[in-house]
């Protein structure tokens, strides 16, 4: 065994039993002989098995071991610009750059070396589809992966249609996808409907289908059905000069066609739009277009064009319900925009939901929350047939929410009924029982403390088995 290799079990042992850090580390590396320094570098990177290496819950250190003239990180934490420069140690092929974020923090990255070579982390297993190819992926410690973005063989799936639809508005032609859920056509039943724009890239890059499936699947969301619709000239039509004609397109063309082909509610509560980025834009203008049409607009990372703040702010209140979220790491420009917006519908009480999270401006992050707008339009009801024979067991929405420690439930039950509520956590884990029994009144109130971290939950109404209805709740 050589003398580099002995000093370097020496440093590893320290580093890992002592809790020593990886500057501590980095000093000892610095500390020795340029000649022993590669051998040391190369024992640590084998016995490190994560990359980028975390310490601490936010503290994260970036390393890339190559000869090279220079290597920098750019990702969504930089506007991906390339100006968070690796450190080389002397001596060996050693790079690396320290730095910290939020525990729960999901970021898209790549490293560039030599100023011009725009590669994915040789060290690190995970990456993360992009609108221009694969980036890699920074996890934090405390990140969780949504499991309703993988596909699952043992759960029934929906069946996606294909379709070309042309428009005398725009004088185009384009792909249109039609996601029709499992079990379907069920009776005589009306599906909600959700049309999402670039909705080729809902698909491919969001695992739009697969959400669906695992939502529908786990009783979390009403089967429905989705419109997935690509745009042709995306800035024009969902920002630009064609956004009337466009929107002329979506209601006149479009939904006409998909309504008598397929068994669509016509009810403006039960359609949704969904959209990111100008694709956010365009489901913001259609909906406040078209209210009457689509009742629901789900706006993910949103650009929001002054027209619609405006008409949001200073016209009369429209018959909407709107889900908005923002990355803390997002294009610097949409940040306040989208807070001005979420300002608004608060000062005009809308209905809405709205989220930030520790990511960027990126196709990772709206796949992994896409189910929060999905869940707070449509959850799901055992009670789609229900008769005054047959009463359905409800959920009311809880009041207040959000909340802050204490809040009351209303829901309504056949009498005598053997129920649950629970509380779930957005990843599915059971979180806390609220209430398990019998109920000798119908119509019922449950008074919750919340005692556990602060957070959107899943709250359920089960008998048996069975989870008859279910809602999100959120606590302060």
């Amino acid at each position: 065994m050589n003398k580099a290799f002995i000093t370097f079990l020496i440093i590893l042992e320290g580093f890992q039993m002592n809790g020593q850090s990886f500057e501590q580390f980095i000093n000892h590396l610095n500390a020795l002989p340029e000649t022993q320094r590669q051998a040391v570098a190369d024992s640590f990177l084998n016995a490190t098995h994560s990359f980028p290496y975390t310490e601490n819950d936010t503290l994260v250190h970036f390393i890339y071991s190559a000869a090279a003239q220079s290597v920098a990180m750019a990702g969504d934490a930089t506007g991906w610009n390339p100006d968070r420069n690796l450190t080389h140690v002397s001596g060996c092929n050693f790079w690396y750059y320290s730095t910290s974020y939020e525990a729960d923090a999901r970021l898209d990255y790549k490293l560039v070396i030599n100023g011009a070579n725009w590669i994915l982390d040789p060290r690190n297993p995970f990456t993360c589809a992009g609108g221009y190819g694969p980036n890699s992926e920074l996890r934090m410690p405390g990140y969780q992966v949504p499991p309703e973005i993988s596909y699952y063989s043992n759960l029934p799936h929906g069946i996606i249609k294909d379709t070309t639809f042309q428009s005398s508005h725009l004088g185009n032609s384009r792909h249109v996808r039609v996601y029709l859920p499992p079990g379907y056509p069920d009776g005589n039943l009306s599906y909600p409907v959700v049309l999402f724009h670039d909705g080729l890239e809902y698909l491919s890059l969001c695992n739009g289908n697969n959400i669906l499936d695992y939502l529908i699947a786990n009783h979390l969301i009403l089967p429905l059905i989705g419109v997935f619709v690509p745009p042709v000239d995306r800035t024009e039509e969902y920002a630009g000069s064609k956004i009337d004609n466009f929107t002329d397109f979506i209601i006149q063309e479009l939904m006409p066609v998909i309504d008598a082909k397929y068994r669509t509610s016509t009810d403006p509560s039960k359609r949704a739009m969904a959209g990111a980025s100008n694709g956010g834009n365009i489901a913001l203008y259609i909906g406040m277009k078209h209210p009457e049409i689509f009742g629901k607009i789900a706006a993910q990372s949103s650009n929001i064009q002054t027209t619609i703040s405006s008409t949001f702010s200073t016209g009369p209140k429209l018959n909407l319900e709107l889900y908005i979220d923002i990355g803390t790491y997002d294009i610097p420009l949409l940040i306040p925009m989208v807070n001005g917006f979420r300002d608004i519908l608060q000062a005009k009480d809308y209905p809405f939901q709205y989220r930030e999270w520790h990511e960027g401006h990126s196709w990772g992050n709206w796949k992994g929350h896409l189910k929060l707008p999905l869940m707070q339009f449509f959850p799901w009801s055992s009670g789609l047939n229900d008769t005054p024979e047959n009463p359905r067991m409800k959920l009311e929405q809880n009041r207040p929410n959000p909340f802050r420690g204490y809040t009351v439930i209303p829901f309504s039950v056949p009498v005598g009924s053997e129920i649950e509520l629970t509380l779930v956590d957005l990843m599915g884990k059971n979180v806390e029982t609220l209430f398990s029994g019998s109920v000798s009144i119908s119509e019922n109130i449950l008074e919750y403390y919340h005692k556990k971290p602060a957070g959107q939950y899943i709250l359920t109404l089960k008998q048996g088995k069975t989870v008859k209805d279910s809602m999100i709740i959120h606590a302060l």
